[in-house]
């Protein structure tokens, strides 16, 4: 469902030269979650950009549904995006001047399905009374969630999110858990970046990044 094959990323800072990814592949099938773990700095967050079509690579590929996203252009890579990845960022995943239930909307109608209501979505990451919520007054576990419910208006084949228990308590990081689990049951494929070890626990398969390289898994 997922494939990256020795994907290379650098960045310049006047002189320097850093390397965030060096020759990092990765194959994840429809059904399985897959953790990504490591220290800070790891690249781990580069990854995830890449994988989404997010940031292009300096080398290497990036297969999604059968369909390659690096080396295209913007709009191919949007529409790629609205229609078989769903992407839940550490932060950004919420228009402000939307309510919940239009972020969610805007997601569905962008991947052209409008059948499924933004409540019943809501109500599966534990937001129910919040669709009519202004982004600004939810708290920061609440954000997480509705961006979540982002990821998910979309029923993407490939799931890719950054820490997304980060902001919650433990009962909402198992209520996510649970949902995330049911994603990957009906077949999606899931990337899960985390510091989390109960999340890395409760994956199929743990992927170990130091200084860009998988060092395990």
């Amino acid at each position: 469902m997922l494939q990256a094959r020795d994907l290379y990323r650098f960045f310049h800072a006047g002189d320097d030269e850093t390397f965030a990814l060096r020759g990092v592949s990765l194959d994840v099938r429809g059904g399985e979650i897959v953790a990504v773990v490591g220290p800070s700095g790891s690249g781990k967050s580069t990854l995830l950009h890449c994988l989404a079509g997010l940031d292009e690579p300096d080398g290497g590929s990036v297969t999604v549904a059968g369909r390659q996203i690096t080396r295209r252009g913007e709009g191919t890579r949007a529409e790629l995006r609205a229609r078989s990845i769903g992407v839940l960022l550490q932060s950004g995943n919420l228009l402000e001047h939307l309510s919940v239930a239009d972020n969610i909307g805007i997601a569905r109608a962008l991947a052209g399905r409008t059948d499924r209501a933004a409540v019943q979505l809501l109500d599966e990451v534990g937001l129910e009374g919040r669709a009519n919520a202004s982004p600004s007054t939810l708290s920061g576990g609440e954000a997480a969630r509705a961006g979540l419910a982002v990821a998910l208006a979309n029923d993407p084949p490939v799931l890719l999110a950054d820490e997304p228990t980060g902001e919650v308590d433990e009962g909402n990081e198992g209520l996510i858990l649970e949902l995330l689990r049911r994603r990957a049951d009906s077949g999606s494929a899931l990337v899960i970046v985390t510091h989390s070890e109960r999340v890395a626990s409760e994956a199929d398969r743990v992927v170990r990044l130091v200084d860009g390289t998988v060092v395990d898994g």
